[in-house]
């Protein structure tokens, strides 16, 4: 590049007729940059994903979408792939279950398309609600019953709120201050992994986070090593995950999957919560078990969304959900925080608990460390 620049300037210097060769010396330097390899798509990447709207997502957001399906059924991977969850898992097997939702992703995509002028209004749950086959008629009692308390993605902006602004600033001040969460610059917090319905406890859980956006959390058997670690990174440009058993063991984060642990990353440094998402609305107030809380939402980039509650009186964060998008549905992913703790004048939360579509995982601390050196290693690919 700086050949090509000083190509450029030579050629500007003597007139216009080398400044057209400048012109051309451009063309061919810029046609041998280094080109960036390509993101393999679901449908190259993997057999027998043939649905119009799916093959063409990357591979981690192929995944997601997976998990919507999964969820909005009530199913989990075995039920459409043989021995999934083992190490006889056969992905590419075609059952009737796999067959029958091609046929329901395309006439979800016409749906949309022929009706709604292309905007996402059908997904899978729209219909299907957690059952196999959805339900056709009302359930009097569920009717006469408690109402319906499902959550619309979209936040609707409610009066009488105060701004989002107010709701960010009380936060920062109730964690330790804009002048003391500057002063963080990276921490390494340590615990244990509670696991969920009997799985996955026991692990030793640790959180790596640098300012201003880099991420690792990992859980290891040190007793237990056939269990496999599972890690999620983040190093400020790209991510990965890797988990035992899943279709892919290890894969890179990619396309809007990967705008989610960005935001994760950042939102790891409390100070920074007024810059990671744009256009914030505030909605009505809702509650979290006994605690009443302020909703903000925000967005990202590639369709990112992103919901914040706030606890009411301390103004502490007790939940994030994000959502990002996919052909049949939005990925969501919800982050719980509770037990708050201060650390050197920082309230860090002590249990985390960290959903997604196909698990959850749930985490206590018992020790945060601020402003350590942090081998950059543990960022890396893992």
């Amino acid at each position: 590049m700086k050949l090509w620049w000083n190509q450029l300037m030579v050629a500007a210097a003597v007139g216009a007729a080398v400044l057209l060769i400048g012109f051309g010396l451009t063309g061919k330097a810029a046609a041998q940059a280094p080109v960036a390899p390509k993101v393999p798509t679901a449908g190259e990447a993997f057999k027998n994903v043939t649905t119009s709207t799916l093959k063409g997502l990357t591979v981690s957001d192929f995944l997601g979408s997976m998990g919507v399906m999964a969820a909005a059924l009530g199913f989990d991977c075995a039920d459409c792939h043989p021995s999934a969850g083992s190490d006889k898992a056969d992905w590419v097997f075609d059952t009737p279950r796999k067959r029958t939702a091609r046929r329901m992703v395309e006439m979800l995509a016409t749906i949309n398309r022929t009706s709604f002028g292309g905007a996402q209004m059908v997904t899978c749950w729209t219909c299907h609600h957690g059952r196999n086959l959805p339900a056709t008629s009302i359930a009097l009692d569920a009717l006469y019953s408690t109402p319906n308390e499902e959550k619309s993605d979209i936040v609707a902006v409610a009066e009488g709120q105060p701004s989002a602004t107010e709701i960010l600033d009380k936060y920062i001040a109730a964690v330790g201050g804009a002048q003391r969460l500057a002063g963080l610059t990276s921490y390494v917090a340590t615990g244990t992994s509670v696991g969920y319905e009997g799985l996955g406890g026991g692990g030793t859980f640790e959180i790596f986070a640098k300012a201003p956006n880099m991420r690792t959390t990992s859980i290891t058997f040190k007793d237990h090593p056939e269990r496999g670690d599972s890690i999620r990174t983040y190093n400020g440009r790209t991510g990965w995950v890797k988990s035992p058993r899943g279709l892919l063991p290890q894969f890179e984060l990619d396309g809007t999957d990967l705008e989610g642990a960005k935001l994760e990353a950042m939102m790891a440094f409390p100070g920074q919560v007024k810059t990671v998402l744009n256009n914030f609305r505030v909605g009505s107030t809702d509650n979290i078990g006994d605690r009443e809380v302020r909703v903000v939402q925000g967005t990202g980039a590639r369709g990112l969304l992103a919901t914040l509650y706030f606890d009411m009186q301390s103004g502490l964060l007790l939940r994030v959900v994000r959502f990002t998008p996919s052909p049949i549905g939005r990925v969501s992913i919800q982050m719980d925080y509770g037990d708050y703790r201060e650390v050197n004048g920082i309230k860090f939360p002590f249990k985390y608990t960290f959903s997604w579509l196909d698990g959850r995982d749930q985490f206590q601390l018992s020790g945060v460390q601020t402003n350590v050196a942090i081998d950059a290693v543990k960022f890396n690919k893992p």
